[in-house]
């Protein structure tokens, strides 16, 4: 599930108030109120009423009937009293999830939006389109736009067993589901095929599309698919995976947290099993 009642809008339709819903971000940090396990981010006309001055501010759209914001908040930048600048990775289950979602949208324009101020094919400074979420160069007439890098996540069942993987960078007792980037002139069903053959040596058939997921680390698109095991055995891509084993449903290491697709797939298998478990998670 993403932000369903998100519309996104280049500028604003209708008058704004002053709950004015903030995602200002410092160095792909953002500004939040943490309490117990809530975060809050700021609700306010302007962010100078926090004595905060962004670089650059981008309208997004309304959440419910709260108009939203992203800025980019100087590196040399201090908090305001009882804030705190957070990764999006540590506030994952903080915030509500159409907040988290929106704020993932909004880190992702403010890195566009940083990222393009000159025409990358002529260097000449570049301009924003009135309506349309682009910069155009006056030279060239270059258009650029947000980008997104798809890739694909995949659930592999084995009968009544699931494929779980770790990579290198995660702890010993961490595993998910296969993931992997899109390449230039695959299918979304072949970078599955592929993917899973890279990284663990096996084939697998009947490919099925699950769902989708932005995800904003830093900015993906995830594709999720489940398919079935076709033969071979585990053969890690060892600079890359670092474990991955068949699991039942009853007997699961410690799998993502609710928010994520990967643990959608994982919970679409444990209720496709018709197993009562107790999951525990990263």
């Amino acid at each position: 599930m993403t932000d369903s009642t998100f519309i996104s809008l280049v500028t604003p339709r209708t008058q704004q108030t002053d709950n004015v819903m903030w995602f200002a971000f410092r160095d792909g940090r953002l500004l939040v109120q943490i309490k117990g396990h809530a975060a809050a981010v700021p609700l306010t006309a302007d962010l100078t009423t926090l004595n905060l001055q962004p670089v650059r501010q981008q309208y997004l759209g309304l959440l419910g009937d709260c108009h939203c914001y992203s800025a980019e908040i100087p590196n040399e930048a201090e908090p305001p009293d009882g804030w705190t600048f957070q990764g999006l990775r540590r506030i994952f289950d903080f915030l509500p999830a159409e907040q988290f979602w929106t704020a993932g949208r909004a880190i992702q324009i403010v890195a566009w939006d940083r990222d393009h101020q000159y025409c990358g094919r002529c260097a000449t400074p570049t301009e924003s389109l009135p309506n349309e979420r682009a910069k155009i160069c006056p030279n060239c007439g270059l258009h650029s736009y947000p980008r997104l890098a798809p890739a694909i996540i995949v659930l592999v069942e084995r009968g009544n067993e699931v494929l779980l993987a770790r990579s290198h960078r995660h702890p010993p007792d961490r595993f998910s589901v296969l993931a992997g980037f899109v390449e230039p002139g695959e299918t979304l069903e072949e970078a599955t095929a592929r993917e899973i053959y890279e990284e663990v040596g096996i084939r697998v058939k009947n490919i099925r599309y699950f769902g989708s997921q932005p995800w904003p680390f830093p900015n993906s698109l995830m594709i999720a698919f489940t398919c079935e095991y076709a033969g071979g055995d585990i053969v890690l891509e060892e600079a890359e995976m670092a474990d991955a084993d068949w699991f039942t449903a009853d007997n699961l290491p410690r799998v993502p947290k609710k928010l994520s697709i990967s643990r959608q797939l994982i919970d679409w298998f444990i209720e496709k099993q018709g197993t009562a478990v107790s999951i525990q998670d990263w």
